[in-house]
């Protein structure tokens, strides 16, 4: 199955982008490929099973269905029902996350089709940069400083974790990916880590594997639970730890900025504590360890090497 994808960092808010995105039946008003966009029957944009026609700039046409639509996710997915090229089985999601480090969003846009094998790797090129490349540069040059309106809570106010950080970094993923693999690297771009080491000999890439270290003045015991090559992703838990929480987890996920070559990183974190400790704790897991740590390591891998 072919899979085609593309991304860019929009410099708006994510809730201005997603009000933009949302209307399914509106894709004419900010794609520059699109001549004319039209719900049929009648029937509401945000109806999950609606039908946009499309009519595009150079004369084809396209009829897509919506399959799934996320307020709380910023998100949404729809199909071909009358394919704009020969492909089969296409299914293609459009989603948008919050940079933290700033307002900004940061938009994905992939989809997965088959092609016939005359045709190979010929319309993921296509659906990648004609389609979604060229509507993601449109879409941010036109949303480019724009205000969220209204006051409606990120996330519908439901967040994905309790500590949620975001932050775009200058490198390209492979290399934001090689620093962060390494589990008992975190020493090299924290200034409050010291004299990290896996435990008991193991390998940093080993899964269960467990690191000791210092922050600040404190112990820690961190134990890998995940460990992807293929996500650009880990996860852990504390095992040790002097700070008053219980089942503490977090985990990072890379992904790859194709309009500009940089990395987007994602860093979550949930924990149980007391509401009096949160005030403090997810500030300063967001701001000293997460946040600093992105900022450290974007700083050490702009260096010439």
């Amino acid at each position: 199955m072919a899979y085609a994808y593309s991304s860019a960092i929009i410099e708006a808010p994510v809730e201005a982008v997603w009000d933009a995105v949302r209307d399914f039946g509106a894709l004419a008003a900010w794609h520059p490929g699109i001549a004319k966009s039209e719900i049929e029957d009648g029937k509401d944009p945000d109806a999950v099973g609606c039908i946009r026609a499309l009519t595009l700039k150079d004369g084809g046409t396209a009829r897509e269905r919506l399959m799934m639509l996320d307020d709380s996710r910023y998100r949404f997915t729809y199909n071909f029902e009358t394919p704009a090229f020969p492909v089969t089985d296409y299914l293609s999601t459009l989603e948008l996350t919050p940079v933290t480090n700033g307002d900004a969003t940061f938009a994905a846009w992939s989809a997965t089709f088959n092609e016939r094998p005359e045709d190979a790797g010929v319309y993921v090129d296509i659906v990648a940069n004609g389609v979604f490349a060229t509507g993601l540069a449109a879409l941010a040059a036109r949303l480019k400083g724009s205000a969220a309106a209204g006051e409606a809570p990120r996330w519908q106010g439901f967040r994905p974790a309790k500590v949620f950080c975001s932050s775009v970094l200058q490198a390209p993923l492979e290399r934001v990916w090689a620093e962060m693999r390494d589990f008992a690297g975190m020493d090299g771009w924290h200034p409050e880590i010291a004299n990290m080491h896996m435990l008991d000999g193991a390998r940093s890439d080993k899964v269960s594997g467990v690191r000791d270290f210092m922050f600040g003045e404190g112990k820690l015991h961190e134990q890998l639970t995940l460990l992807s090559d293929l996500d650009h992703a880990f996860r852990y838990k504390i095992n040790a730890s002097s700070t008053p929480w219980m089942n503490y987890h977090s985990g990072v996920k890379l992904h790859a900025v194709t309009a500009s070559g940089q990395c987007f990183a994602v860093w979550t974190a949930d924990w149980t504590a007391s509401a009096n400790d949160d005030v403090r704790l997810i500030p300063m897991v967001h701001n000293d360890v997460f946040q600093r740590a992105l900022d450290t390591l974007d700083q050490k891998l702009a260096e010439p090497r």
